[in-house]
Order: structure tokens, then C-alpha cells, then sequence
């Protein structure tokens, strides 16, 4: 059986990774979950962006089915999170990242962004209150850049503790202390039930359980829930939900419904000049109202004046050749390079299909080309996919003062 994940063409089944390399604030640390030495999942490619957890339990596409019809339980313990605590911790956090979170309540959470200078994303997060801590969990090896004059790129956690100055607040890294797991599913409240975990039904709804917290995510399916448990007992509650009725699925099943809801995996989706409104961050990771961030001025004027240079698509791909593009690959209209390739996954519905930033002139209909070398493919763009003319006010408060 051959299979694609993120950003991947064919691989054959039964490879298995590594241990992968995670930069963390103390150097380059491997990592490999516990879960993989269970009966059953196979590991991701060498060089696949999720090298270290299971990629899928021997029926990628079966686990896929289920994350849709019922219940599915994901390995994601390579993700790091960091807690931040003090008396200051909303009102600093407020000022170095682009959400508003100075009236965040206990027991909620958002989605937040570090930009450059220039507004361009360094580093994407998922934010939960909880407890008196904020924790904030990001992909592996997340960067930003230094706020220093000698530039450079320094750890979300290095970089974060540089914003302290003299905050009543306190960063620890905790990626060895909690895990986390994702249930998938409309079958996944019922599932969180038997295991004692209840939340509130909104987005972003956080609750404590023993340990570490809940939360209620809007992606990558309509029914999504992390789970921060402690690392030493990652293995018993993946037992428990698993005995509660939760599939085994990988990170494959994560990846496709994830590009199917069109949410961006940074670095994967996302190059060195990606803006927030690209990939469509704006309102649920980057508030354009409020100022006092890094970037705050490109995201306020976007937004009032002008429209981003490129929109992230989702690609059908042609499956009738045993080929796929990989990340990174151009995008073509004719003679012209439109965009770049970013997650390729196979879809258990869908079929082959990709997420790509082209350009705001490219619209459905087009002819594209993508991939390179000896992987190039035709591809649709999904007309779904594209976003709306939305007012740009500045533009328009302009227009009639000149009458």
C-alpha cells in the first residue's frame, strides 16, 4: 500500500522513522512517543514534519471514515507548550503577541501569532487560560525572530522571556511534563464522557483535568478536543480513551482533515514572506483593532486599505498518475509561476489534494500545473476555497471623502 502524507509523494507502508530532532530552549533534543512502541502504528517517513508520533494504525483511510462518523484519538505528543503565570501574564502577553487576550477568562482560549517587523508570521500558537497559567502550545522547533539589533531567529521560549523586561510574569517550558492527544468526531463528547473530561460546547472552551487541561477547538473537524495530559501517563489515557470507544488513528487522518477545513500548518503552508490574512489568521489568531505588537501596523493596514498579494487555496489533484507535488513546489498558469505547494495529503473522500498560496489573480477555472521535475500534475482550484472581496474600510472612508 502507498500512501501520502503532508507534504510527501508515495512512501511505502512500513518505514519507519528516527527518533525526530525537536529544538527545544535547552538544544536539540530527539524525540520518540512510548506510543510507538504499541502493537500497530506505523511512524512517519524520514523527514516528514510528524517523524516521532504515529503516522496511522495500518488503515489510514478507514481512520480517516471514522474521525468523520465517530470517534478518533491522535498521538500529537511532539507539540511543545510553554506556561506562563504571574499576576501580569494577560496584560504582558497582550503586548508581545497579536491576539487580544487582556480580558481572556479563566477557562477560555484563542489562537495567537508572533510576527516579524514586518507582520510576516514567525510562529503560530493555540492559547488556553486555565488555572491562573496560560499555556501555549505550538509546533515543534518554534521560532521567532530576535526583537535584538543583531537580528537572528531565537526560540518562541527565548524570545518570549527577552519581551520580559521586568513583567511580573514567569515562562517555563512544560513539553516535558504534558502531552498532548486529540479526540476527533461527533462520537467525541460521548468518548471524553467515560474518561471524566466535560467541557463547554463553545470554541476554545478549557476546562482542568487531573494534571493538565481540556480544549475545545473549531479544527480540523467540527468535533475536536485536546487533551494536555501528563507525559508519564500519555500511554494510560490513550488506554482509557481508547477503551471508551476512541479509534487509533495518526497524524495522517489529523493532516487531511486539517487541509480539508483549509487551516494552515506553519512552515508547511507558510513561507518567509506569509502574511497573517494569507492564511486566513486574521480574526482567529491576529486582532486588527488592537495595536501595541510587532507587525500590528501590516496587519492594520491590509486590512483597512488594501488586499493580501496571495490566498491560500485547496488543490483537487489530478490522481490518475502514481505521482503528487511535494512542499514547496511551484504552482504554474502557462508560462507563469502563480504560487507555491504546501501540505499534500491523500483524502479519504477527496482524493489527492493540497493547500497552496497563489496568487490573488488566480481564480478557479485556471489551468494549473504543480509539483516539479518528474512530479508535476494537473490541478483545480476549489472554488470554496476562495475568499470573498471583503470592504477594505480604509479603502472605502477614502472614497467618500472624495465625494
Amino acid at each position: 500500500m502507498s500512501g501520502f502524507g503532508v507534504g510527501q509523494g508515495p512512501v511505502e507502508e512500513g518505514k519507519h522513522a528516527h527518533a525526530d530532532t525537536v529544538l527545544t530552549s535547552m538544544g536539540f533534543m530527539p524525540y520518540r512517543s512510548p506510543l510507538l512502541d504499541l502493537p500497530g502504528p506505523i511512524a512517519a517517513p524520514d523527514g516528514h514534519p510528524e517523524e516521532g508520533v504515529p503516522w496511522h494504525w495500518g488503515d489510514p483511510f478507514a481512520e480517516q471514515r471514522t474521525a468523520a462518523r465517530g470517534a478518533v484519538v491522535i498521538d500529537r505528543s511532539h507539540r511543545e507548550i510553554l506556561a506562563v503565570t504571574g499576576e501580569e501574564r494577560l496584560s504582558w502577553l497582550h503586548l508581545v503577541i497579536s491576539q487580544h487576550v487582556t480580558g481572556l477568562a479563566d477557562g477560555t482560549g484563542t489562537e495567537a501569532l508572533v510576527l516579524d517587523s514586518q507582520g510576516r508570521v514567525d510562529t503560530h500558537m493555540v492559547v488556553a487560560h486555565s488555572g491562573g497559567t496560560v499555556w501555549l502550545d505550538s509546533d515543534r522547533g518554534a521560532m521567532a525572530s530576535s526583537a535584538l539589533p543583531s537580528g537572528g531567529k531565537q526560540t518562541l521560549r527565548e524570545y518570549l522571556e527577552a519581551m520580559k523586561f521586568w513583567s511580573k510574569v514567569d515562562i517555563h517550558d512544560v513539553s516535558g511534563e504534558l502531552a498532548l492527544l486529540s479526540v476527533l468526531g461527533p462520537d467525541a463528547d460521548r468518548v471524553l464522557d467515560s474518561v471524566g473530561v466535560s467541557l463547554g460546547a463553545e470554541a476554545y472552551s478549557v476546562a482542568p483535568i487531573p494534571g493538565g487541561f481540556a480544549r475545545r477547538m473549531p479544527w480540523p473537524g467540527r468535533h475536536s478536543v485536546d487533551l494536555a495530559v501528563p507525559r508519564a501517563e500519555l500511554a494510560d489515557w490513550w488506554r482509557r480513551l481508547t477503551d471508551a470507544g476512541a479509534r487509533p488513528a495518526g497524524s495522517w487522518a489529523f493532516d487531511a482533515l486539517r487541509v480539508e477545513s483549509l487551516r494552515p500548518r506553519l512552515g508547511i503552508d507558510t513561507d518567509e514572506r506569509t502574511i497573517p490574512h494569507e492564511v486566513n489568521w486574521v480574526d482567529s489568531a491576529a486582532h486588527v483593532a488592537k495595536g501595541c505588537y510587532r507587525g500590528q501596523e501590516t496587519v492594520a493596514k491590509v486590512h483597512n486599505v488594501g488586499r493580501p498579494p496571495r490566498y491560500m487555496a485547496l488543490l483537487h489533484l489530478d490522481g490518475s498518475p502514481e505521482i503528487t507535488p511535494e512542499t514547496g513546489d511551484p504552482v504554474v498558469l502557462g508560462e507563469r509561476t502563480v504560487g507555491r505547494v504546501g501540505s499534500v495529503v491523500q483524502h479519504h473522500e477527496l482524493g489527492p489534494i493540497a493547500l497552496a498560496l497563489v496568487k490573488r489573480s488566480t481564480r478557479p477555472g485556471a489551468e494549473l500545473l504543480v509539483g516539479a521535475e518528474d512530479r508535476v500534475v494537473q490541478a483545480a482550484i476549489d472554488p470554496d476555497s476562495v475568499p470573498g472581496e471583503a470592504p477594505a474600510p480604509g479603502r472605502e472612508a477614502a472614497q467618500r471623502l472624495r465625494g
